[in-house]
């Protein structure tokens, strides 16, 4: 079976993804330099799966490091996770975020071209499209970013388009993904933000659990179901499955393609709140804001792609997304030990 470099791989959605490719009888080998994730996360994928992925402790920036990667192994392609993540981060430091994630990602791309790797599934994010002017957004939409995370994203997509275009026996996905939350049904992988969350989810169990008072909800007056925020969620679980998918066509098929990874639902603040009230059985408080700037209304994926050319197709509802993720928090008070 073919082995598989996981960039970022002991973080929250590259951990997940290692238990699926391991599932799916592929060897994975993971890299990660622990900036945002614990090396406990590979301890836990090895009571899922009872295999324990080979680790190099790694970083993007160090081109010997990633030589040695691919001259110690055989590797036949890589998911490339490894990246800066926080949008408001990303506006404060953008130095940061661009010699990180950009210069980075090159590095990862010049060490592939050195040893003959020609197969990347790159973990790209629908903030490449910035504000849609419709929905569902389809991977036709023009796209145009509103802040440095986003920028990397795009930057990326288009240094990976043109290495393909200038070897066409280079094998590219770009899988935009939409809002990735939830945890592995045996409560053993889970997201742990570092300080209070940026994201809704995270947010609502911090509340749940006690360790946050009440949900702020930024506006009530979208033109929406109930006027807040809406966003297509999808359980981490069915993101990871997506990129086994992809890996496998891939290995299988040259050039380049640009594809969206979410339901084709979209739900809002107070619908994913209701359902994380079910999840955990109780209340939860929650204060309407002011709308924050640059916020938009609706978002959501056309998913008829992924499922045309991956035979992919996300399985898990909000009830599912919220109850994993509840599951997750009161089994690990102290995030993944």
């Amino acid at each position: 079976m073919s082995t598989i470099l996981v960039t970022g791989g002991t973080g929250y959605i590259g951990s997940h993804a290692c238990v699926e490719l391991i599932e799916s009888g592929y060897d994975v080998i993971v890299m990660d330099n622990l900036y945002n994730s614990t090396e406990a996360s590979l301890g836990r994928i090895e009571q899922i799966t009872g295999i324990r992925p080979k680790f190099y402790k790694t970083d993007l920036l160090d081109e010997e490091g990633l030589k040695k990667i691919f001259a110690e192994n055989s590797i036949d392609a890589v998911i490339h996770f490894a990246g800066y993540k926080a949008v408001g981060e990303s506006v404060a430091k953008p130095l940061l975020y661009y010699e990180n994630n950009i210069k980075g990602s090159i590095n990862l791309y010049a060490a592939m071209k050195e040893a003959g790797v020609k197969r990347i599934v790159f973990s790209s994010s629908a903030t490449v499209y910035g504000d849609p002017v419709r929905v569902p957004i389809s991977e036709d939409f023009d796209v145009h970013t509103t802040n440095p995370y986003g920028t990397t994203k795009l930057m990326n997509e288009m240094i990976l388009s043109d290495i393909a275009a200038a070897d066409p026996e280079w094998s590219v996905l770009l899988l935009r993904y939409f809002n990735p939350i939830g945890a592995h049904p045996s409560g053993l992988l889970g997201e742990v933000p570092n300080g209070v969350p940026n994201n809704l989810v995270p947010y609502i169990a911090r509340v749940a659990s006690g360790q946050l008072e009440y949900l702020r909800v930024w506006g009530n007056d979208y033109p929406t179901v109930d006027g807040t925020g809406v966003r297509d969620y999808i359980h981490v679980v069915d993101l990871a499955k997506g990129h086994i998918s992809a890996v496998a066509y891939a290995l299988e098929h040259n050039g380049v393609e640009k594809i969206n990874l979410g339901t084709g639902n979209g739900y809002s603040v107070l619908q994913v709140l209701h359902a994380y009230e079910k999840a955990c059985g109780k209340e939860l408080p929650y204060k309407i804001m002011e709308r924050r700037p640059g916020d938009i209304a609706s978002c959501y994926a056309d998913t008829a792609k992924a499922e045309k050319l991956l035979g992919w197709k996300a399985q898990y509802g909000i009830d599912e997304m919220c109850r994993d993720s509840w599951n997750f928090t009161l089994k690990n008070p102290n995030g993944i030990e």
